[in-house]
């Protein structure tokens, strides 16, 4: 069901402007990689010190949010202007490096901006800029944030998590995916499967496999997709994680005993299950 559409589906012009927005949003995705971490961070740290210490005064209180304060080099302090902080373009010019300092800006600054720009743009040229384009672009934005955050600190924020959620159940109430009645439970189904799998788990082993961002996540493709997308997100990623870690293990680059995150392999097997679930499952059956 198409509510609207500014571009028509499947054109160049939908591919290319779903590519420029996203290569916009992959550097503004780079802030919220970065930033939020520290910033719920700071807030344990502020929550802690409340709890035991009520009347002592927070040690540092200076504003730091996704807008505040201004992006700049963590060497010598250098504030980035914005001719410095166009998407993948600054990056080549400067060389990869601080203007002022020289010193090194990490390659995944532009990787990250040109794989969201490529995404989108294929979002873009599947879908046009419909209601469905628009709301997988935001999805998959949401995913690409999720993985890099997991991969930094084994970390899947509810600030992003619960209002994909949502959003998922929102838009599906107009039967944009899927229909609101397997919306509601592929969100139950998908938190309630790792759920029962954590604490089956963690009383045969006393270990805990799982964290509950794993929970939140999977139910948040299940609103997105419906229930059907379950099975097929939680197969791949399972197949993704094992195989990844025995490759990692096998190179010496990771000991059987530390954990790995697994957000990363649901986001892309959850991705992979909504846009291409039917046709995957027509060529199985």
């Amino acid at each position: 069901m198409i509510l609207f559409e500014l571009f028509p589906a499947y054109t160049a012009s939908a591919a290319i402007a779903a590519f420029a927005l996203s290569l916009l949003v992959g550097s503004f995705l780079n802030v919220i990689i970065y930033r939020l971490p520290v910033m719920m961070e700071r807030e344990w740290q502020e929550a802690i010190q409340s709890a035991n210490q009520p009347d002592a005064t927070p040690e540092d209180t200076s504003t730091f949010n996704l807008a505040h304060p201004r992006s700049r080099c963590q060497e010598c302090g250098h504030l980035i202007r914005w001719f410095e902080n166009i998407p993948v373009v600054s990056w080549i010019l400067l060389k990869g490096k601080c203007s002022q300092c020289g010193t090194s800006i990490s390659t995944r600054y532009p990787l990250i901006e040109l794989f969201s720009a490529c995404v989108g743009g294929f979002i873009g040229w599947q879908f046009g800029f419909t209601t469905l384009g628009l709301g997988l672009l935001v999805f998959t934005w949401a995913l690409i944030a999720l993985t890099f955050i997991d991969i930094d600190h084994q970390l899947l924020p509810d600030a992003i998590t619960l209002p994909l959620l949502w959003l998922g159940l929102l838009l599906n109430s107009f039967e944009l995916i899927t229909t609101l009645e397997d919306a509601v439970w592929g969100a139950m189904l998908g938190y309630l499967s790792l759920w029962s799998v954590y604490w089956l788990f963690k009383l045969a082993t006393g270990k805990e496999g799982m964290g509950f961002g794993d929970f939140k996540l999977l139910a948040a493709i299940g609103a997105w997709g419906g229930v059907l997308t379950l099975p097929m997100t939680i197969l791949f990623s399972s197949v993704a994680g094992v195989l990844f870690a025995i490759i990692m293990m096998a190179t010496g680059k990771h000991q059987a005993n530390n954990p790995m995150p697994f957000g990363p392999y649901l986001a892309l097997a959850g991705w992979c299950a909504i846009l291409w679930g039917g046709p995957i499952l027509s060529w199985y059956l």
